[in-house]
């Protein structure tokens, strides 16, 4: 990188500054948390695909598909199940979330079940996502030791510094459309950089025959992960539906975009913009990865330059090696821009839960004013803890979307669980929630250390099941009493929730996203076809 590259970079930063500053003006909570609910689907749209399709994605996820050793088009498997999962988001969970009014999801629990389970639930959240959202700031620190020569910790300290405070001035206005901006440029450099792959190797069919065919092969119906393999149909399905319904609709990092739309069919129109949008930019930059994978393994030069067992340096190391100034400058904006998004995205839900949270021990400040100081400090002081906790990440995983992935997969299908009881159930109690929550992510946790052979992904759906199971049975045989303080009656939601009485306009989404579910496995079943057979 020259003087250009990082006169684009720096531009970009002191530009984030300057917008966080025009945004600074909020009313009150709950337009510093959902943006006074004024805030149109379309960018919302992009905002929820940026949350998590940011700086792993354009970093990690073309490694695991281009570089690492056993990877490939497998990772499309990884988004079968989304249209699905939204169908379960849009007609049950995000209704029920809505209409109750409440900044923090969390508190529905209370409503439901009784305090007990909201706190449980909430520190749950907090803890996965500081977690998460460190290995991701892990990310970007690596990548920019390794390609700018930055030493970790002050590439870190900077993009936290600026993250905080346009993120913490701006509230989730500042997060939103942020977010929208990253999205264009993540799609953008990936465009970029796949060009300048495909030129080195000298256009698309001399890539297709030198493409590994392994790679191509997406889908293996044979494997049902029991027995160390990864990335089977089944597992990718089944798991993969508890894993995004509760994602976008129990996690407040998702949830809060539908929280802070215009009203539900708004919401609506967010979800199914995700469940069909998603795929095509993941087919993108798994294709980016193969291309740059096949320059790189063209090029003693630059496989020379990633140490084998750091499969995340491919991305970088090609852009900075092979792109001219000026593009590359560019191009780390567009990686540096998705980190800082996802960490401000985050800090901005995990001050919501606590500031919510902080009202259970009467410390919640009572004035508008106290409760935007409250939220500013709160954001920064997750943004500490979450850039703290990034020295620990490098150790969990061979590359760092799986790291995250793992940590989420042990908590989301209890937490989607314990959401489905409260939106569906009658006379469940909170004591045997908590107890079918404690035995879930356990079962999980020993899964994971002392069965490795057993999928990750699978971890889903398993802990949602011996949670559900547990609560349901655990309070009807053991006549545990329902918390008489949860004030809402879940009748009500239930009523919101049935699909008998949708209207047209609903069921046409569910068949488009139904159908779609179908197309993506036909397009990924016939690359792997194409690609056993490349032709001359």
């Amino acid at each position: 990188m020259n003087a250009l590259d990082y006169s684009v970079v720096g531009f970009y930063l002191i530009g984030l500054l300057f917008f966080g500053f025009l945004l600074r003006k909020q009313s009150g909570e709950g337009d510093y948390f959902l943006g006074g609910r004024s805030i149109g689907w379309f960018p919302l749209t992009l905002s929820t695909m940026a949350t998590q399709l940011s700086a792993i994605s354009f970093i990690s996820a073309p490694a695991f598909v281009g570089f690492r050793e056993g990877g490939g088009l497998k990772w499309l498997t990884y988004e079968f199940s989304v249209p699905l999962a939204m169908i379960l988001v849009m007609f049950v969970i995000s209704p029920a979330l809505y209409r109750s009014g409440f900044v923090s999801i969390y508190q529905f629990l209370e409503a439901r079940l009784g305090r007990s389970t909201r706190m449980l639930v909430s520190i749950s959240f907090q803890v996965i996502r500081a977690f998460g959202t460190g290995i991701m700031v892990y990310a970007i620190g690596l990548i920019l030791d390794a390609a700018l020569g930055i030493p970790f910790w002050q590439s870190v300290v900077i993009i936290g510094v600026i993250t905080l405070i346009y993120s913490a001035s701006g509230g989730m206005k500042a997060v939103v459309y942020g977010d929208a901006l990253q999205m264009a440029l993540i799609f953008g450099g990936l465009v970029l950089v796949a060009a300048f792959a495909l030129a080195e190797i000298g256009g698309f069919q001399a890539f297709w025959h030198q493409v590994d065919a392994d790679r191509l092969t997406a889908v293996d119906f044979s494997s049902l992960g029991f027995s160390g393999d990864e990335f089977g149909f089944l597992p990718m399905v089944f798991g993969g539906f508890v894993l995004y319904a509760s994602y976008y609709g129990c996690d407040q990092t998702q949830a809060q975009r539908i929280l802070s739309s215009q009203n539900m069919d708004g919401a609506r129109r967010i979800l199914l913009a995700n469940g069909l949008l998603r795929f095509p930019l993941v087919v993108l930059y798994c294709f980016a990865g193969l291309m740059i994978g096949v320059a790189v393994a063209n090029s003693p030069e630059l496989l020379a330059k990633i140490p084998a067992d750091k499969p995340d340096y491919m991305m970088p190391v090609f852009i900075l090696e092979r792109l001219p100034n000026g593009l590359i400058g560019i191009l780390f904006v567009a990686i540096t821009a998705a980190a800082m998004s996802s960490l401000s995205s985050t800090v901005n839900s995990l001050a919501a839960v606590t500031l919510e949270d902080l009202s259970v021990l009467g410390l919640k400040p009572g004035s508008d004013a106290g409760k935007l100081n409250w939220a500013r400090g709160l954001s920064i002081f997750w943004g500490v803890v979450i850039l703290i906790l990034s020295a620990f990440a490098g150790s969990i995983a061979p590359t760092v979307i799986e790291a995250i992935n793992k940590i989420g997969s042990t908590l989301y299908g209890p937490i989607l669980a314990i959401f489905l009881i409260a939106i569906l159930f009658r006379n469940v109690s909170a004591a045997s929630v908590n107890i079918g929550l404690l035995l879930g992510v356990a079962l999980n946790l020993y899964l994971w250390l002392f069965e490795p052979q057993v999928f990750w992904m699978w971890w889903n759906l398993i802990g949602f099941v011996v949670t559900i199971s547990v609560a349901v049975v655990v309070s009807t045989v053991a006549g545990l009493a329902v918390d008489e303080s949860a004030p809402l009656e879940r009748e009500q939601t239930a009523v919101i929730s049935k699909v008998a009485g949708l209207a047209v306009e609903a069921r046409r989404m569910i068949l488009i996203l139904g159908g779609f579910f179908l197309v993506m496995i036909a397009f990924s079943v016939a690359i792997g076809m194409v690609g056993a057979n490349p032709g001359p």
